[in-house]
């Protein structure tokens, strides 16, 4: 009996380098446990040069699908046999489903980012808000705030302002939004744009372990009270940028949240079953000692 349970598990996961920071196993093997799932959830570690031939063996080992994070989720694109359509739009994914070696792309950031931001969206609707990063995570979120929160200008800070720029256009061209901004992180008038924001993003993996002393900002006067600040970071849940902007009286909203609920969606794509989100979130709570 025993070896016919371990014959027939299937496996899940997750593709990226560096991945040692990642609760995602924690949360989905913890899941299969409470729903008695036959499913285990593997991390692999998959440097950017071996994506394509990671892909190929994701499918020959009959792996049921995955999730994809840093620095793979635009450049999979082109290995997908099919890809939804907000992951089309965004041009990234993060979840991977596997159906006999068809390739099939989501990108479940949204709903991660969605869930998170929902309670505060009177308050965004018109506003104006700051995401610092322009890579695959950015993405989601200015679909996600675009499509659900339709907020008068999204400013997008990063190191280099052509990488912004190019998302600019790239929004304007697929989703007819001529709100965003750019500029380059840490200009003299970067404060203003901070305080001037009722949302702050944070979408770079500035913050996170190993380098949680690490912060995009450590101008005081970028936050102000009640302005929301939501950081993407998970690990640390509360990181040096929110620690931060609580002290002024900003709003902090925890990357955990968001992991919890992007992880819900796929699951639910990988396996048709639902998770219980409540019980994940407080065992993952106690896991990191939060």
């Amino acid at each position: 009996m025993k070896d016919s349970f371990h014959l027939n598990t299937k496996i899940i996961g997750l593709l990226g380098h560096p991945i040692k920071q990642s609760y995602s196993p924690f949360i989905h093997n913890v899941t299969v446990e409470l729903k008695k799932l036959d499913y285990i959830y593997l991390p692999f570690d998959v440097p950017a040069a071996n994506l394509k031939n990671a892909l190929k063996g994701m499918i020959a080992l009959d792996i049921k699908g995955f999730n994809i994070t840093i620095p793979h989720k635009e450049n999979i694109l082109q290995f997908m046999n099919d890809v939804s359509e907000e992951a089309s739009i965004i041009g990234s994914v993060n979840t991977v489903v596997n159906d006999d070696g068809k390739l099939t792309g989501y990108n479940t950031d949204i709903n991660g980012i969605l869930e998170s931001l929902n309670p505060y969206k009177d308050d965004i609707f018109g506003k104006e808000v700051s995401i610092v990063g322009a890579g695959g995570s950015a993405r989601a979120v200015i679909y996600t705030l675009i499509r659900y929160f339709k907020p008068a200008v999204i400013h997008i800070i990063n190191r280099t302002e052509q990488r912004a720029e190019a998302l600019k256009k790239y929004f304007s061209d697929k989703m007819k939004y001529d709100g965003i901004k750019t500029k380059e992180l840490f200009p003299p008038d970067l404060v203003g744009i901070f305080s001037n924001s009722k949302l702050i993003i944070n979408a770079t993996p500035v913050g996170m372990y190993p380098d949680q002393d690490d912060i995009v900002t450590s101008l005081e006067n970028s936050f102000v009270k009640d302005q929301i600040v939501f950081d993407l970071v998970y690990n640390p849940p509360q990181t040096k940028l929110l620690k931060l902007a609580a002290s002024h009286g900003a709003i902090p909203i925890s990357g955990l949240k968001m992991l919890v609920h992007q992880a819900a969606k796929s699951f639910e794509l990988w396996t048709n079953e639902e998770m219980p989100f409540d019980q994940i979130y407080k065992s993952l709570q106690l896991f990191i000692g939060d």
